[in-house]
């Protein structure tokens, strides 16, 4: 697992795009092995980080009410 993805579940702070979108970047770099993506895979690199970040805004949403006891 990436080291410099944090747990956002049950932060003492609702939990910020930015935040998301940090958490969403690390994943796709370490799953496509990709610092910075080529010209040429750069549409499809933001693409990846939009779409984990929208799925992990959802999981979160649903997640929120629960304290995970």
């Amino acid at each position: 697992m990436c080291r410099s993805i944090k747990p956002l579940r049950n932060m003492d702070h609702p939990v910020t795009e930015q935040e998301l979108q940090e958490a969403a970047l690390q994943y796709v770099r370490k799953v496509s092995g990709y610092r910075k993506p080529s010209k040429a895979n750069e549409e499809a690199f933001q693409r990846a980080v939009d779409e984990v970040a929208q799925s992990t805004r959802r999981m979160l949403g649903v997640l929120a009410g629960k304290s995970g006891k």
